[in-house]
């Protein structure tokens, strides 16, 4: 009877959890292609994006069209608060999200039921468990020219801006790299496989986790801001002393 009651127990936890994951896979699998998930995203497309994108979203004189942009496009531009944007100008800025998160994936579903475009990215690829020193040689490679090595930001031409990359989730880093969001190039899986994605999110995401080993980071952007604070502080008290030792000799 013992072991009955055990084998039963034993049954019960593994049937209970792989009810719960398989539950759990098929509602992220199926978010975004049931057919009740895309009429609502219509809905809210419909209601929020449409001026400027076009009912059917093939675009206007006031937005690009998002035919085959993607799942990956909506999560990122609308998860981030880019979109709807505030007011026209060299790029959208990045300010409180204006949609829930079910609102968010039901208009991905939306615009992904369009035509094929980049997905969400798998959670495999979010952990930030990756290689860090492979992640940051490719960042080295790829961003830093606009990023800043540490990945700080830049400025760019005619007001337009690389943003900084600490506080933004490891889905949203991904997003941006398959889909080239404002200035920034796509870099789909030739030019950067996934696992390469998931060691640059871990190389950024080791740098906003660790303070600098160097002491005041200085807005980490280099020798700018370094010589900027040899120049005022450094030159500024050797000036403070020549005045006290002229003062004192009088």
């Amino acid at each position: 009877m013992a072991s009955v009651a055990l084998i039963a127990i034993g049954l019960l936890f593994t049937g209970g959890a792989y009810a719960m994951f398989s539950t759990s896979t098929a509602r992220a699998e199926s978010d975004l292609s049931s057919q009740q998930t895309i009429d609502e995203g219509k809905k809210l497309f419909a209601a929020n994006c449409a001026t400027c994108h076009g009912l059917s979203a093939q675009g206007s004189g006031n937005g690009p069209s998002l035919i085959g942009v993607g799942a990956a496009s909506v999560d990122f531009q609308v998860g981030t608060g880019r979109m709807p944007m505030q007011m026209n100008g060299p790029q959208a800025q990045k300010k409180p999200v204006q949609f829930t998160e079910e609102q968010t994936r039901a208009l991905a579903a939306y615009v992904a039921s369009l035509a094929p475009g980049p997905g969400l990215p798998d959670a495999s690829l979010l952990d930030a468990q990756g290689d860090a020193a492979a992640g940051g040689e490719l960042f080295r490679i790829n961003c830093a020219m606009c990023h800043n090595v540490a990945g700080a930001g830049g400025a760019l031409t005619e007001g337009k801006f690389a943003p900084a990359l600490t506080g933004v989730t490891e889905a949203h880093i991904f997003e941006a790299m398959v889909t080239g969001p404002q200035n920034m190039p796509v870099f789909n899986d030739a030019n950067i496989t996934p696992e390469g994605k998931r060691d640059i999110i871990t190389y950024l995401k080791y740098l906003e986790n660790n303070p600098s080993p160097g002491g005041f980071a200085l807005g980490s952007l280099g020798p700018v801001s370094e010589g900027l604070f040899l120049w005022i502080f450094g030159l500024g008290a050797v000036v403070a002393v020549t005045v006290w030792i002229t003062a004192k000799s009088n």
